[in-house]
């Protein structure tokens, strides 16, 4: 048996593994460069070698030193994570996938395809490196991203060219094979996805037909066991979605030989662990079980917890976590702790959570419950977006398709203004009173009981002085001429006949976790600066690299055109002129570092003054 594991990967899934390696009694090893010194995961590991570098293409994706570490400290074996290793593609749908990568080759490979296409980094994972190109005007442009950002994310710019299947589902199965025989351990649903990154996925899928289920897994155990596969990996398949399931209406889209995000799913309806799995294979054992011996029982669905703003066009979002509480009933994995950093540098995910149910209706309450009791603060989450999935109508029927999110976006992303109560429970936070004796803080300051103070608060572009007089467990709100009678018990403030709201404090930014999430601001009275707005100028809307410059000083450009490429978190956006005008400043060039808030460029309309 493996006596010492490296594991070369960092976050969740190192945890994950580390978790069952240490069950099985083996010593592990984490690889950590610069920046996660301090991480999670090189705390539940036994030992830990430091790479040098901070980005992934200058420490967790450089091969040859991963080796160096395991042969250093005495590893007998490598656990790869999630994407060290390169894919075996099963091309069925049409597309281009050989070795010339000229824009010219590939422009006339998308051309003879047919619009739309998908442009796909090779030895990519997650959505990155991937891009939905719908004319021949986008392709140069999506091109360059693509292959810049799978160099960065896989340090490999090698792209194929698919065709895009309309309404599609995408169905995988998860497969697994000794080397010499294969299984396959059921399938998962995965078509919930925003930019071709997955965001929901569930097994078994949703109104699967067992006759599909046996062709499709059949199909995928012939090519596991053509090519000797030993380990877990994933056949994906494109499932047409405007007609009912059938056995005959799949098809390959491509082998990923790894061990997926999504594997809790599979584990938790089969019952089983499959980095165990993965580790006894490895130290050359058959498969624990034979295909008449793997049964699934009930559902499990999957969300993926982000640091993001979906109110920003998803953009990631950076800071220290102050607070992380996940809810009740939910199998938890991740790579993160109170105090931790979400850097630029890498994904910004915080945790998957996974729940299980009898069946996927109990699978999907237990989910929502979760959601609605997880409570972080320090970042901006998808937490209200997710929720709002898991409430939309047609995921409940089971009835969707990839372009779920897209079609309905505006409906998932919306965030009504604060209520009235949200504003009086900031208020009541934003003066820092302790939950147990709560008018203790303040006793002693005034003849007259209760005192009341006022508090100026901010959300967005709107801004209330709200007054609160506290006594006992009660407070009187006034907010905006209305009076709000509140009471505490010491965990939420309730309003007579509704449910309980809480919130937390972090510096001078207040949390109110209702129906939805709100973040307040209580700026200091005094000091009355406020926002600068961008008036034309392009600002930088995290810490990043500047990876490409379009424009030069003076070109016109008119609305939507392209100004630069930042690349964040694994990510590359594009930011985008807001209105058409002349370059009057560009104070950037590639390869800048920049900061949050910093000024790219400033584009300003050609006014005539008469």
């Amino acid at each position: 048996m493996i006596q010492k594991l490296l594991i070369a990967n960092r976050g969740e899934i190192a945890c994950r593994i580390a978790r069952t390696a240490s069950r099985m009694g083996i010593d592990t090893l984490a690889v950590a460069s610069a920046s996660d010194a301090e991480a999670c995961h090189v705390s539940v590991c036994d030992d830990v070698f430091y790479l040098d570098g901070n980005t992934p293409s200058e420490s967790y994706l450089r091969g040859a030193d991963i080796i160096q570490a395991a042969l250093l400290r005495g590893a007998d074996a490598v656990h790869p994570g999630y994407g060290l290793m390169e894919k075996a593609q099963v091309p069925v749908v049409p597309g281009y996938h050989e070795e010339a990568q000229s824009q010219d080759i590939l422009r006339a490979a998308a051309s003879e395809i047919g619009y739309p296409v998908l442009i796909k980094a090779v030895a990519g994972g997650g959505g990155k490196g991937m891009r939905l190109v719908t004319n021949d005007g986008e392709f140069s442009e999506y091109l360059a991203s693509a292959q810049s950002e799978a160099r960065t994310s896989f340090g490999n710019d090698r792209v194929l060219i698919e065709k895009f299947v309309s309404n599609p589902r995408h169905i995988e199965i998860q497969v697994f094979g000794d080397g010499t025989s294969a299984v396959y351990l059921y399938e998962r649903d995965c078509s919930l996805q925003r930019r071709h990154q997955k965001v929901v996925e569930e097994a078994p899928a949703p109104a699967m037909p067992q006759d599909m289920r046996e062709a499709m897994g059949q199909a995928a155990v012939r090519a596991a066991e053509a090519v000797g596969y030993a380990s877990a990996g994933t056949v994906e398949f494109i499932v047409d979605g405007s007609c009912p399931l059938r056995f005959d209406n799949f098809y390959f889209m491509e082998m990923n030989t790894r061990l997926q995000v999504e594997h809790p799913v599979t584990e938790e309806i089969l019952g089983i662990d499959l980095v165990e799995w993965q580790l006894r294979v490895a130290a050359g054992h058959v498969l624990p079980k034979l295909q008449d011996e793997i049964s699934a029982q009930g559902h499990s669905i999957e969300v993926r917890l982000y640091a993001e703003d979906p109110q920003v066009d998803f953009l990631p979002s950076t800071g220290c976590l102050s607070r992380l509480e996940f809810g009740p009933g939910l199998r938890v994995e991740t790579g993160v702790r109170v105090g931790d950093n979400i850097s630029p540098l890498y994904d910004p995910m915080i945790a998957k959570l996974i729940s299980s149910g009898i069946d996927r209706g109990q699978a999907r309450a237990k989910l929502l419950r979760g959601l609605r009791q997880t409570f972080i603060a320090g970042v901006k989450t998808n937490r209200d977006f997710l929720i709002a999935l898991l409430e939309h109508q047609d995921f409940a029927s089971g009835s969707f398709d990839t372009g779920l999110i897209a079609r309905d976006l505006a409906q998932l992303t919306h965030l009504d203004a604060p209520s009235s109560r949200d504003w009086a429970v900031a208020a009541i936070l934003a003066l820092g009173l302790p939950r147990e004796d709560i008018d203790i803080a303040y006793q002693g300051f005034s003849n007259f009981s209760p005192l009341q103070h006022s508090v100026l608060l901010r959300w967005q572009d709107s801004e209330n002085l709200v007054k609160v007089s506290i006594s006992g467990h009660c407070a009187s709100v006034e907010v905006q001429s209305e009076i709000l009678e509140l009471k505490t018990n010491t965990q939420s403030w309730f309003l007579e006949g509704s449910d309980g709201v809480t919130g937390f404090k972090d510096g001078l930014q207040i949390y109110v976790y209702g129906k939805s999430t709100y973040i307040f601001e209580a700026p200091n009275p005094l000091d009355r600066s406020s926002t600068v707005k961008s008036d034309g100028a392009i600002l930088a809307p995290m810490p990043g690299l500047v990876k490409n410059v379009f424009v030069e000083l003076g070109q016109q450009v008119a609305q939507g055109d392209a100004i630069l490429v930042l690349e964040a978190m694994k990510m590359q956006h594009t930011l985008r002129a807001v209105e058409g005008g002349s370059v009057r400043e560009l104070s950037i060039e590639a390869d800048d570092q920049v900061k949050a808030g910093q000024v790219l460029a400033l584009i300003k309309s050609d006014e005539i003054s008469i």
